[in-house]
């Protein structure tokens, strides 16, 4: 389990799945353990329209909690007439302050690809319109998904997350060129992350944010513990912190002041 923060240590976990059925019934426990580790803030991120309210009715529970709206690319062929609607209306809630997780995924191929697209390209499309940042899930399709950030690129300025990243060292590079922030997860503490890790280390300070991705990908040195959660972002922190060479205080008030500065949030 993560140690008690000092109480100078505020983390951002920008992207926690607290709607999640293995948080059923606990999420207030969650919530205190996070706050006792120094995970002062929380994004807690939708998958479909269901997880969607469901965010939103958690963020209107916590005061430093916030949540997104969107429909996961693997849930794109599940979405009923008028879900999408819904997303639109829910993106102008004042707890709303991202759109997703959307993206593109060819690794589980739940969905056809051109509607993950089409999907993809509605989170845009409201991104402009909003200007809310996405939140990109990207799985096995680097190239199909610059392709896209590039269109989208064309038509404004792109604001949004590239969460959990374990793309390449280019594709990281180009993404911070075309206006999105990177975020790492608990992959990055895995033994065999050394590439990921070298990425990790390069992203520019102001584009660098942290993640639990939280019930999934708890860090090492806990991988083992089911369900992941908010309070062991302290490991990937410090993990974070040693590879680039500062303190893990540091590494707090940086990422948190990126998350803060993209979600727009105090």
């Amino acid at each position: 389990m993560s140690a008690a923060a000092p109480p100078s240590l505020e983390l951002f976990d920008t992207h926690a799945h607290l709607c999640d059925e293995q948080f059923a019934g606990n999420v207030d426990e969650v919530v205190a353990r996070a706050a006792a580790a120094g995970v002062r803030r929380i994004l807690t991120v939708a998958t479909n329209l269901t997880t969607s309210q469901a965010c939103r009715q958690i963020a209107e529970r916590f005061p430093g909690i916030w949540a997104s709206a969107g429909i996961h690319p693997n849930y794109t062929s599940q979405a009923a007439l008028g879900d999408w609607d819904e997303i639109v209306r829910l993106s102008a809630e004042s707890r709303v302050v991202a759109l997703g997780e959307t993206g593109l995924d060819r690794y589980w191929d739940d969905a056809p690809f051109e509607l993950q697209q089409d999907y993809f390209q509605r989170h845009l499309e409201l991104s402009r319109q909003t200007e809310l940042p996405v939140i990109v899930h990207l799985r096995e399709c680097e190239k199909e998904m610059l392709e896209a950030l590039r269109a989208a690129r064309q038509l404004g300025p792109l604001r949004g997350i590239m969460h959990s990243f374990t793309g390449s060292a280019a594709a990281a590079e180009e993404c911070v060129e075309l206006g999105m922030y990177v975020s790492f997860a608990g992959m990055v503490t895995y033994k065999k992350s050394d590439l990921l890790r070298s990425i990790a280390a390069q992203v520019p300070a102001d584009r660098l944010l942290i993640e639990t991705d939280s019930p999934y990908l708890s860090p090492h040195p806990v991988r083992s513990q089911r369900p992941n959660e908010p309070a062991l972002i302290t490991h990937t922190a410090a993990c974070l912190a040693e590879l680039r060479g500062i303190s893990v205080a540091e590494l707090a008030r940086q990422t948190t002041e990126n998350a803060c500065r993209l979600l727009r949030v105090a």
